[in-house]
């Protein structure tokens, strides 16, 4: 009966180690790396002062239409989702 359960012990201790410990050191080292790696990246970016330049030429019946279809809002989604995109994709293991 003890050998039962000492084997039944060995095999969850195994699978905890082999799988569990495993995976979330992997995937620790990976987001840490990734983290590291957009901080590093945001330097590189451009600022938005381009973009607000290009939207003061607008005139007010054109900002109408922008803000009837909530553009102030789904600007900024588009760019961050495409972005997170494009770095996703750099990801070897995930991409």
């Amino acid at each position: 009966m003890f050998g039962i359960l000492l084997s039944a012990f060995n095999s969850v201790l195994a699978w905890l180690l082999r799988t569990v410990l495993i995976k979330f050191v992997v995937f620790t080292a990976l987001y840490m790396i990734v983290s590291e790696l957009v901080l590093a990246m945001e330097s590189w970016l451009p600022s938005g002062d381009g973009l607000t330049n290009a939207f003061a030429g607008i005139s007010s019946a054109t900002w109408y239409f922008l803000d009837l279809f909530a553009f102030s809002t789904g600007l900024p989604l588009i760019i961050s989702a495409a972005l997170t995109r494009f770095v996703i994709r750099r990801i070897p293991i995930i991409g």
